[in-house]
This record gives structure tokens, C-alpha cells and sequence, in this order.
């Protein structure tokens, strides 16, 4: 299919995967209320237009976290990303790398560290969640820093995996899960051959390497669920602060009083984020929770953000509420699936096209100038109109009901 905007990678998505795999990356917890919220609370975020300001031809170079970045996007964590594209995790790598953004492997990936180290030479970070097994959390960082990655995004808001009801009712877990997804795999048949036989996806290098054994798609749904540490608190990372020598970013903020502990723990950065909608419905918008969070903890760490991020203008938006940088994940695992590494540079390159058109539009030169400033401030005006009209010496009227 031709593809003219990020989202048309969605579709693509959806005729090539076998459908336990689109749910799987396509659905939230539970009503899914929380994911379609992020999208929808930020496409209302209004931006000023101003014309006339001499910006020219906009750069998106800039800095963070002590590395140059060609455009303010990063490629996040998302687990399974080789049951997608054959070494997912490696084509994915290699596009960002062709372009000049980090790539950040998830602690359940199927391509190993050693793998997506040696198939692409950009910047690299890793991702680790909170887990019981301790043992195998040190042995991820000692292989990380070993192959280069030097900043590690520590993943708190999965202590439990949230309620996906669409996975059970799709295949991917719930009663007869193996038959259901072999199933539909052979009505997929290009994503039966060209990955699930070629890609080798049905074991999951990190855990592998650990192990010693090969793990099976039942056997990674059951490490999610019983590995996940539900009891540790803040001062349980102070040994992951302690230990990393490298930037640490913490994943999976909301709220600014957890902002503020990631300042005292000495974390180098943050990324506000509801986990994209897969963990507590019910949950703010990212967008709704980025600008408190911001206030909180001001210029003392470098504040990233995700979920609901479906093209450049919305990269411009999260800017303008507060982030330095935006870490991407279903818009690229739906590029990915549809058309492998190059459809993840195709995105990409959609992706910094609309951030130069929408910066122009609102008279920002580079990524450094876009700020709140750049926001329309039309809950005031509504607010303004709407107070009621006072005549001297007579009550106002009041509103329609």
C-alpha cells in the first residue's frame, strides 16, 4: 500500500501480522480508555500561528542528555520487537542510527544486546524493568555497558503487567494460545515465512543469554507475570544509581511529586509516560500530566515523553508542553511491521518533514525555541468568554444549563 502520512503505517500493520500480534501492540489495559486519551489530549493542544518571522529553512538538531541528536525522537523500548520484522530489534536500530536518533532495546527483546550492538553503529540504550530476579537484572547491565550502551531508561510503571483483555481474546495469551496463534499465522503467510521461520523470533535474547535456554512465546508471558517485582520502592534503586555508570533515565512517570524523587535519586532524566495506555486505565493523558511535571522539577533533569505521539506536529506539541526530546513506540512497530527498516526511515522522515512545516507555522527556528510560548492559550479565552456579563447595579445572568 502507498503510505503518505506516519499513520497510514497502521493499516500496513494490520494486513501483514497475524491479528495476536496487531492486538498485541495495537490495544491498551483494559477499556482502553487511557490509550485513546493520550492521542486525543494531544491532538487538542493548540499551537500558535505566527507568520512573518523570518525562521527561515528550521533546524531539528539538537542536544540531549550529552549527545547530538538530528531531531528531538527517540526510538523507545517495546518488548517482542523481532516478532514483528525478522530481527526487528536490528532493523529498527539500523534506522535510527542511519539517522542520527537513539535506539533503545527493550529487556524483552528477541534480538539479544551482542546482536543489535554488532548490526548497528549509532547511539544504543537499554532498558531494564524492575524485576525479582536481581541476578539477571545486574547481568543486563554488565552486557550493556559491555556493548556499548551507555544510558540506561530503568522502567518503573509495570510492578504488574495491566489488565489486556484484548490479548486473551486475540491469542496472544488466554486458553488454546499456542493453537490460536499457529492458526492464524498460516492465514499470514508472508509474516509466517519471512519472519516467523526465517526471523527466528520464538526465543528472547536477553532472557536466553541468562537462562541458558530458549524461551517460547508461552514461556515469555509467564516471566512478564511472575518476574515483575510489585514491592520495591524508591530506595531499592539506589543500587541500580550506585552501580550504573552510564545517564539514567527513569521511565513511567506522572506525577510531579514522583518527578521530584527522580531529582533525589539522581536519575539524569525522566520520561513522563502512561506506558502508552497498557497499565493503569484510568490513567491522565501524558499530555495532561507533562506540563506539572515540568513546573516540579524545571531544568534540574532532562524531561522526555511518549505515548499517543502519531507524527511530527505532535512532537512539536510535546515540546511546547515541556520535553526536550519524544521517545516513539507503536508509530515505529507499525512502520516496522509494514515495511521493516525502511519503513521505519520512511517515518522518520514523515516525521521531521511535518516537525519543519509545523515550526515554521509557528515561528520556531529550532527545537530550543519551542516552549510553552508556543502554545494557544485557549482555555483562558474560552474561561473569558463565557464569564458572564455584569450590567451595574443588576445581577448577571446565569448560563444555560
Amino acid at each position: 500500500m502507498i503510505v503518505s502520512a506516519p499513520t497510514d503505517f497502521r493499516e500496513a500493520a494490520r494486513r501483514r501480522l497475524p491479528r495476536f500480534l496487531f492486538d498485541y501492540i495495537d490495544g491498551g489495559a483494559v477499556t482502553e480508555n487511557t490509550m485513546k486519551s493520550n492521542s486525543a489530549e494531544l491532538a487538542s493542544v493548540a499551537l500558535r500561528q505566527r507568520v512573518l518571522c523570518g525562521v527561515g529553512e528550521p533546524t531539528l538538531h539538537t542536544e540531549i542528555l550529552g549527545s547530538k541528536w538530528s531531531m528531538p525522537v527517540a526510538l523507545g523500548p517495546v518488548g517482542a520487537t523481532g516478532m514483528y520484522a525478522r530481527r526487528g530489534e536490528v532493523q529498527a536500530a539500523r534506522a535510527a542510527s542511519k539517522v542520527g536518533i537513539p535506539y533503545t532495546l527493550s529487556t524483552v527483546s528477541v534480538c539479544p544486546i551482542e546482536e543489535v550492538a554488532h548490526g548497528a553503529d549509532g547511539e544504543l540504550w537499554s532498558q531494564l524493568y524492575v524485576l525479582k530476579d536481581r541476578g539477571y537484572m545486574r547481568n543486563a547491565l554488565e552486557r550493556s555497558w559491555a556493548a556499548g550502551m551507555k544510558s540506561l531508561v530503568f522502567t518503573v510503571d509495570m510492578p504488574v503487567p495491566g489488565s489486556r483483555y484484548r490479548d486473551n481474546r486475540s491469542g496472544m495469551s488466554g486458553p488454546r494460545a499456542t493453537l490460536r496463534q499457529y492458526l492464524q499465522a498460516i492465514t499470514h503467510p508472508h509474516w509466517a515465512l519471512n519472519v516467523g521461520l526465517l526471523g527466528r523470533p520464538l526465543s528472547f535474547g536477553n532472557i536466553d543469554t541468562y537462562s541458558g535456554r530458549k524461551m517460547s512465546m508461552n514461556d515469555y508471558m509467564g516471566f512478564i507475570g511472575s518476574n515483575f517485582d510489585p514491592s520495591i520502592g524508591w530506595s531499592d534503586l539506589e543500587w541500580i544509581r550506585e552501580s550504573w555508570k552510564g545517564k539514567l533515565i527513569i521511565k513511567g512517570l506522572l506525577d510531579p511529586e514522583n518527578a521530584r524523587d527522580a531529582v533525589r535519586l539522581g536519575a539524569d532524566g525522566i520520561i513522563v509516560s502512561n506506558h502508552g495506555g497498557r497499565q493503569l486505565d484510568g490513567a491522565i493523558p501524558t499530555a495532561r500530566a507533562l506540563p506539572r511535571v515540568a513546573e516540579a522539577v524545571g531544568d534540574e533533569l532532562t524531561i522526555l515523553a511518549d505515548s499517543g505521539v502519531r507524527s511530527g506536529l505532535d512532537v512539536v506539541r510535546m515540546l511546547a508542553l515541556g520535553a526536550k526530546g519524544v521517545m516513539l513506540g507503536r508509530a515505529y512497530i507499525y512502520a516496522l511491521a509494514g515495511q521493516g527498516e525502511a519503513g521505519v526511515a520512511r517515518l522518520l522522515s514523515l516525521f521531521a518533514a511535518d516537525m519543519k512545516v509545523t515550526m515554521t507555522l509557528t515561528g520556531a527556528k529550532s527545537p530550543s525555541q519551542i516552549g510553552s510560548d508556543c502554545l494557544e492559550k485557549i482555555e483562558q479565552h474560552i474561561r473569558a468568554e463565557r464569564e458572564p456579563v455584569k450590567a451595574t447595579g443588576a445581577p448577571a445572568l446565569p448560563h444555560a444549563a
